[in-house]
């Protein structure tokens, strides 16, 4: 799958249509997409994380946001797996920037959304398993 150039959703994030994306979707959306969304979301909001990576995370994060991407949301299973790849594709390129205390947070996080064993799933993030 050939990715979108997700920046130019750059203006459709924001901290409130985050969060209320990321609870309508989690469980259909699957553990992996969350966790993903949730470590970058943290990211975000260290000062740590220099200006570009931080601008593309929000790419990323509006990208996930909007209803209209490549695939749209509203399609079973499919609706979210170009959301899943944008995201991944973003971690990617910032991992080395990401303090161990925000993957700790975001799995915390998951744990009012997901059980044990869905938590369990996420694996590596970045093998090609959902």
């Amino acid at each position: 799958m050939e990715l979108p150039d997700f920046m130019n959703y750059s203006g459709k994030f924001s901290k409130k249509e985050f969060a209320e994306k990321l609870a309508r979707i989690a469980k259909r959306a699957g553990a992996k997409l969350v966790y993903a969304a949730l470590i970058l979301y943290y990211t975000l909001q260290s000062d740590k994380v220099s200006k570009s990576d931080k601008a593309i995370i929000i790419g990323a994060l509006g990208y996930m946001i909007s209803p209209l991407d490549v695939i749209p949301d509203a399609i079973p299973i499919a609706g979210l797996t170009d959301d899943l790849a944008v995201l991944l594709y973003v971690l990617k390129k910032v991992w080395t920037g990401i303090d161990p205390e925000i993957v700790e947070q975001a799995k915390k996080r998951l744990s009012k959304w997901f059980d044990e064993d869905e938590i369990a799933e996420i694996g590596d993030l970045f093998s090609e398993e959902a």
